[in-house]
């Protein structure tokens, strides 16, 4: 009871409230906006329950040092440098997916040096229209499918683990692929501008926690492609027959047919082209409020003269 006491009496009695000013308020906020996100991303992953882990212990090491125990406090420092290596191994997949979305955000997209001369878009309406009918068309039956469609990020990494196939996107195709008892219906097919590029691709599974029990590989591997790129995956669950899509890391259930093409729609437009759209959006809202004051300004105008 004494250390206890006397621990307080010779740190926390001696605390004083530093000087603040704009700079550490600043920087206060800032650390505390970026923690609030690494624990929300850490929360829907596996490192969640590590990181209760390193609470505990860090709790205990703490207890130690309070009641000087000695040999315990020697063998946390002596294990704190291999602690800190391990930590990276243990985390190499959080850590990898962490950086692969702060590399996604636009703001850096923005700095990179893309190429002017790409086309505006990825793939035609043709495509678009394609996949879709296709997508419904095995969902009226239950044929299960998997069908990743690239944005920014090519997925060469898992194209490689699939068979090349290189031909032009056409639903009739793309539902030959995933009829069962075929060779090719196992597995993802991969999908770049308006190429089928591959067939029968492994994709990652999602670690994410909150996704739902009742979900299949087929789903976890649809959200799991999406953790680690842009793309935009469907999924037609052989279950029941719903079509999901997920992208950014999310999964949204049991979309509809216009949902779906309006998503890919927007993933076939580059980013250079969706730029310009946004701020013609902006530029025809701000012409038709202007003329909606005019006209209403000369009924005023008409009605007082009246």
């Amino acid at each position: 009871m004494d250390t206890i006491i006397s621990f307080f009496k010779n740190y926390v009695a001696r605390l004083t409230i530093p000087k603040v000013s704009v700079i550490d308020i600043l920087e206060i906020l800032i650390i505390a906006y970026v923690f609030y996100h690494i624990i929300v991303w850490v929360k829907d992953t596996r490192a969640w329950t590590l990181l209760k882990g390193m609470v505990f212990l860090a709790l205990f090491y703490l207890v130690a040092m309070i009641l000087e125990m000695n040999v315990i406090i020697w063998i946390f420092n002596n294990v704190m440098v291999i602690a800190a290596v391990a930590l990276v191994v243990i985390f190499q997949p959080e850590l990898r997916g962490a950086l692969e979305h702060l590399g996604r955000r636009n703001i850096l997209r923005n700095l990179s040096l893309d190429s002017s001369d790409e086309k505006s878009k990825r793939f035609s309406t043709k495509s678009v229209q394609a996949i879709v009918k296709a997508s419904y068309d095995m969902a009226k039956v239950k044929t299960g499918a998997l069908i990743v469609v690239e944005k920014n990020i090519q997925c060469r990494e898992y194209e490689r683990t699939g068979i090349p196939i290189n031909a032009d996107i056409s639903s009739q195709l793309l539902i030959n692929i995933f009829e069962h008892n075929t060779p090719l219906h196992d597995g993802a097919v991969l999908l770049r501008d308006d190429q089928i590029v591959a067939a029968t691709c492994y994709l990652p599974l999602s670690n994410n926690l909150s996704v739902s029990k009742e979900l299949g590989t087929r789903h976890r591997a649809g959200l799991g492609i999406s953790e680690v790129s842009d793309s935009l995956t469907i999924i037609v669950s052989e279950e029941t027959g719903a079509v999901s899509l997920a992208m950014d890391g999310k999964l949204y259930h049991k979309i509809d047919a216009d949902t779906l093409t309006l998503r890919l729609k927007e993933a076939a437009k580059r980013g250079r082209e969706r730029k310009v759209r946004w701020w013609q959006f902006r530029k025809k809202k701000r012409i038709a409020a202007k003329r909606a004051v005019e006209a209403e300004s000369s009924k005023e105008e008409e009605v007082s003269r009246s």
